[in-house]
């Protein structure tokens, strides 16, 4: 085995019981594949989650669609085409507005729940695990067991005391963004009186609507390629047509005296992903990292965050309860595809950004389809299919094929459970040769179920563990 091969170790553990759903407090409805992922690399878990897996910590699930009561689909945001909604860019503002002069929204807040909300929600993680035997084979790319991320109590905590996160903060600090600061001059609100000459004469509010919807067609058919006159009236300026983009709302200046300062610092951290760099990959690299908010230096929430070859997935946030007013769900999330569309620049495949599960059944959980254009990965034929199509089913059915081809299916299926990949005293074969050593071995309908959930292409490079 080549040394500087990097291999994904499993441990699988089925999915015959049930356990109870956080979304509707069903007691046994809730059903799920599981395994124990001791080392993973970012490609495997980048085709894992386009196959409905989702990581938790260490342990990694795939729901079973057709039988658990809320059924969760996977789903992803064309970062680059992405536009805030009212929502959204209500969150920004409330935030440039608390950072400039302090002002804090009033009344119940509105925030979007996050996935650490529904923690409950996702499957138990085994209580016995092989780490020992995993960790002592003798295979030299097997990297060792590396630490939990930081639980929320611990986050919390160190929020409450204001404290750097030790030795990480030093040495481990790959980018550390800019408080947002930007100089601005302005008038003071009552020192001009009467109309101001420099500014433009007065409109009609029907002519601008007019004026608005005129440009919007024009700017959808240039998208479109299409380059046909519309009107003989001549277009305003661009840049005074331009919707303002997310970068706009986030990077909105603030005066130079702002009465808080908000800072972000990138870590990489401990996860089973193992950290990866490549040429034509971004310049942090692949792998698990932690996106800290700093408010007037003082730590407030950290969001986990996976950067994989296609995509930036949001894993958890987890925020101090005292900032709640300030909707940090919908903002990191925001900042998040920010961050995503920065690092398609770096690397141009990189260009989604999956927000976990959607669950349609769930009320609270609707909020991810307002991230658009999104799309909805498709149960059993694992396409892509845009998530307007796929409510149209979702409200007649909780479980729906999104796929309209009947004839569609599985490209990926597994063919040949034979040359499905295992370990196996400190030896890595195909489960052939594994079942030749282990003549009468009863767990082929395990590891055919198994390589099945993962596909062919998977089941090939992950190596499933057997005592």
């Amino acid at each position: 085995m080549a040394a500087n091969k990097s291999f994904t170790i499993v441990e699988y553990f089925g999915g015959d019981d049930g356990y109870r759903c956080g979304y509707c407090k069903n007691e046994k409805g809730n059903f799920s594949h599981g395994m124990w992922s001791h080392t993973m690399t970012v490609q495997d878990y980048q085709d894992l989650i386009d196959r409905g897996w989702r990581r938790s910590g260490k342990y990694v699930y795939k729901p079973i669609m057709n039988k658990t009561c809320c059924p969760q689909y996977t789903i992803r945001c064309h970062a680059l085409k992405f536009q805030p909604s009212k929502s959204h860019k209500k969150s920004l503002k409330k935030m440039n507005k608390f950072i400039s002069n302090g002002e804090l929204p009033t009344g119940q807040d509105d925030a979007e729940p996050m996935d650490s909300v529904c923690e409950e929600a996702r499957p138990q993680e085994p209580s016995k695990v092989c780490h020992a035997e995993v960790k002592c084979a003798a295979i030299t790319d097997i990297q060792k067991e590396v630490a939990e991320c930081p639980t929320v109590t611990e986050v919390q905590k160190e929020a409450a005391d204001a404290a750097p996160t030790g030795p990480e903060t030093t040495k481990k600090d790959l980018m550390s963004a800019p408080d947002g600061r930007t100089t601005a001059t302005s008038t003071k609100a009552g020192a001009v009186m009467g109309a101001d000459p420099s500014r433009p004469p007065c409109r009609k509010a029907k002519e601008l609507r007019k004026e608005r919807r005129l440009q919007k067609e024009q700017m959808r058919q240039k998208a479109d390629g299409v380059s046909s006159i519309v009107s003989s009236t001549p277009p305003t300026p661009t840049h005074a047509s331009q919707p303002k983009t997310l970068e706009d709302f986030i990077d909105e200046s603030l005066p130079d005296k702002s009465s808080h300062c908000l800072e972000f610092r990138r870590f990489l951290c401990d996860s089973p992903l193992e950290a990866e760099y490549s040429p034509d990959g971004p310049e942090v690299g692949y792998g698990s990292f932690h996106q800290q908010y700093w408010l007037d230096g003082r730590l407030v929430a950290v969001g986990v965050i996976d950067i994989l070859p296609t995509c930036v997935s949001s894993v958890y946030l987890y925020y101090h309860p005292d900032s709640a007013s300030l909707s940090l769900g919908s903002y990191s999330a925001l900042r998040e595809i920010a961050f995503t569309r920065q690092l398609q620049k770096q690397s141009p495949k990189l260009c989604f950004y999956y927000l976990g599960f959607y669950i349609h059944s769930c009320p609270k959980m609707r909020y991810k389809g307002q991230y658009r254009p999104s799309d909805l990965l498709c149960p059993e034929t694992y396409a892509w299919v845009a998530i307007e199509r796929c409510i149209l089913q979702l409200e007649n059915s909780h479980y729906a094929r999104f796929n309209q081809d009947p004839d569609a299916g599985d490209a990926r299926a597994l063919k040949d459970v034979g040359r499905a990949m295992v370990l196996y005293r400190r030896a890595v074969m195909p489960y052939a040769a594994y079942s030749r050593k282990r003549k009468g071995s009863s767990d082929e309908t395990e590891v055919q179920q198994f390589a099945g959930l993962l596909g062919q292409d998977c089941a090939e490079r992950i190596l499933l563990y057997r005592a």
